[in-house]
């Protein structure tokens, strides 16, 4: 879904301390962007030949330790500079069954393959989750008192987890949402996983391993997304844009020939033309 805001040219920011799934440790990263609590020595530790932070992804993890925690403070700024310019929030959950690491009692975003024996699994209440997203909500609040929130589940089954325990945090999940929506302004419902077990229940729309969305079930939770969420006047902008997105992945047979070069002069006056009237958006 972040992809698709990225190829209609919409000002996005997706995931910047990479996928989080459960509403603790989003509350957790929230707070310290929304606070700039920068990162030390004391939040990353070394293992497997990487040095890596509880609170994010494995994809941020680095082998140089100073250039990670640079990275980590980077982003971190990066962000807070940016909250008060955020018209939506879009905040996906997936799961309330977290790992919480013994020695330090806190939960984790990410294990990075640390030994299981050193977590306790556990499941989040309703209420537990209920308070996070409250949380998470006051916290940009505090930036942003404008910011529209839009929550939803998302659509992948947690099966490793199990079937029964991953329909038990789903619910907890969904229960939890519609609770913090009667006493929440500005917020949203998305049934993202409500379209995937429903309406798309057939198992042709699933990826390979039958759990992640396939491309037709990604295209067909985005239409209904923009159809509830993107205002009637983006949609010319938007087919503009898709257009030029088109135009820019054709591949010629003969890329010297005049007519591919009249091609691309008239291509770049589309580009001119849309960016002069946005010019945010980048080709």
């Amino acid at each position: 879904m972040g992809d698709k805001f990225s190829y209609f040219k919409f000002q996005n920011v997706v995931n910047p301390f990479g996928i989080i799934f459960n509403p603790i440790s989003i509350e957790n990263i929230v707070s310290r962007v929304v606070n700039n609590q920068k990162f030390t020595e004391d939040d990353i530790f070394y293992h497997n030949d990487s040095w890596h932070c509880f609170e994010v992804h494995s994809e941020l993890s680095n082998p140089n330790k100073e250039a990670f925690l640079e990275n980590l403070n980077q982003l971190l700024d990066t962000i807070h500079h940016q909250i008060d310019t955020f018209s939506h929030c879009v905040i996906t959950y997936g799961t309330c069954w977290v790992y919480r690491y013994k020695l330090s009692k806190m939960i984790v975003a990410n294990c990075h393959k640390v030994p299981q024996i050193e977590f306790d699994k556990v499941i989040l209440s309703v209420d537990e989750v209920q308070n996070s997203i409250q949380n998470t909500i006051d916290l940009i609040q505090k930036i942003n008192p404008n910011c529209t929130f839009v929550f939803t589940i998302s659509p992948v089954r947690h099966i490793k987890d199990g079937f029964i325990e991953n329909q038990r945090s789903k619910a907890h999940l969904t229960t939890a949402i519609h609770n913090s929506q009667l006493a929440t302004r500005n917020s949203e419902y998305f049934p993202s996983y409500e379209i995937m077990m429903d309406e798309l229940r057939d198992y042709r729309f699933y990826a390979e391993d039958m759990l992640h969305p396939s491309q037709t079930a990604i295209d067909y939770i985005w239409e209904r997304f923009a159809a509830t969420s993107i205002s009637e006047e983006s949609y010319s902008v938007m087919e503009e844009v898709n257009s030029i997105q088109k135009a820019l992945s054709h591949r010629p047979f003969n890329p010297n020939s005049e007519s591919h070069n009249k091609f691309l002069r008239l291509l770049q006056i589309k580009i001119d033309k849309i960016q002069h009237q946005f010019p945010d958006l980048s080709f």
